[in-house]
C-alpha cells in the first residue's frame, strides 16, 4: 500500500514538473521567434544572464537548424560556484562545444562590460534572487537591450514561503538540502532576495523604466523526489504560508516574465 502510494505521488511529481517544463518553453520560445520574424537577415545576439539559466528552454537549438545565426553571451558573478556551473571557464573565455554557449564572462555585474543596445534577447534565469544590488544589475542589462528586444525573467519570488524558507535556514542547513535536492550541481548559491525579486517590485521597475510586462506567470516547483525530506519541506513552506496569514504564498515560488523594451524612434540604430 505504501509502496502505491509512493509511486503516486511519484507520478503525480513528474507530470507537475512536466507541465511546468511546457509553461516555460512557451512563455519564453514562442515570443523569441516572433521577434525573430522582425529582424530577418541579420545575426541575433542573446545575454545570458547567469549561468544557470536553463538556456534550452528558449529553443534556440530548433532556430540554429532552420538556419538563424545565433550568437550567446553568459554573464555571472565572480564566485566558484557560479564557475563550476558554467564548467570552469575563466573570465573572457570563449567557451564552444555541443551545446554552443558561447562566451563567459565573470565579474561585479555593475560593472561587466556590456555594450549599449547589443543584444536582442536578455534571458536572466535564477539569478537576481541571489546576487545583492539586483535592481542596478537589471540597470545594465536593460541598457544593454536593443529598442524592442525581450527581457525574460524567471526567478524565484522574494514574497513566498520557499524564499522564506531559503533566506531563514542555517547555511549548514542550506548545504545540506542543497546537497539532497540537488546531487551534483554547483551550489548553494546565495539566498539574498532583494526587494525587485517581487511582483510588486518588478512591476514598479518596470513603470519606472518605461518597460512592457507582455506576460507573467507563475509556477511551483516541486523539491525533487518525493522523499520524506521533501514532504518535511513542504509542511514547511505550508506552516510559513499560514503563519503570514497567506502574505508569504506557497501557491508558487517561481515567476516568469516576458517584458519587451518599446521602440525609439529617435534612436541611433546600433
Amino acid at each position: 500500500m505504501r509502496a502505491r502510494h509512493t509511486a503516486g505521488k511519484a507520478r503525480m511529481a513528474a507530470e507537475s514538473e512536466a507541465q511546468r517544463g511546457r509553461l516555460v518553453r512557451e512563455m519564453f520560445a514562442q515570443p523569441i521567434r516572433d521577434y525573430l520574424y522582425k529582424v530577418l537577415g541579420r545575426p541575433i545576439a542573446v545575454l545570458r544572464g547567469g549561468c544557470r539559466a536553463p538556456v534550452e528552454e528558449l529553443g534556440l537549438e530548433k532556430l540554429r537548424a532552420s538556419g538563424y545565426e545565433i550568437r550567446i553571451t553568459t554573464v555571472d558573478q565572480d564566485s566558484p560556484a557560479a564557475r563550476a556551473a558554467a564548467g570552469g571557464g575563466s573570465p573572457g573565455e570563449d567557451m564552444t562545444g555541443a551545446a554552443d554557449m558561447g562566451r563567459f564572462l565573470f565579474g561585479d555585474l555593475r560593472m561587466v562590460s556590456l555594450p549599449p543596445r547589443s543584444f536582442d534577447i536578455v534571458y536572466c534565469g535564477f539569478l537576481l534572487e541571489r546576487i545583492p544590488h539586483a535592481a542596478l544589475v537589471l540597470d545594465r542589462f536593460v541598457a544593454a537591450l536593443r529598442p524592442g528586444g525581450l527581457l525574460l525573467l524567471r526567478l524565484r519570488d522574494r514574497d513566498c514561503a520557499a524564499a522564506a524558507l531559503d533566506r531563514m535556514a542555517p547555511e549548514p542547513v542550506r548545504r545540506m538540502l542543497w546537497a539532497r535536492l540537488h546531487p551534483g550541481e554547483p551550489g548553494p548559491f546565495p539566498a539574498t532576495y532583494d526587494p525587485v525579486t517581487s511582483a510588486r517590485g518588478l512591476q514598479a521597475y518596470a513603470a519606472s523604466h518605461g518597460l512592457v510586462i507582455v506576460r507573467h506567470e507563475t509556477a511551483r516547483t516541486t523539491p525533487g523526489a518525493p522523499s520524506r525530506l521533501t514532504g518535511a519541506i513542504g509542511m514547511a513552506r505550508a506552516l510559513i504560508a499560514w503563519l503570514s496569514r497567506g502574505r508569504l504564498t506557497d501557491a508558487h515560488d517561481e515567476m516568469l516574465y516576458v517584458i519587451r523594451k518599446p521602440e525609439d524612434r529617435f534612436a541611433r540604430l546600433v
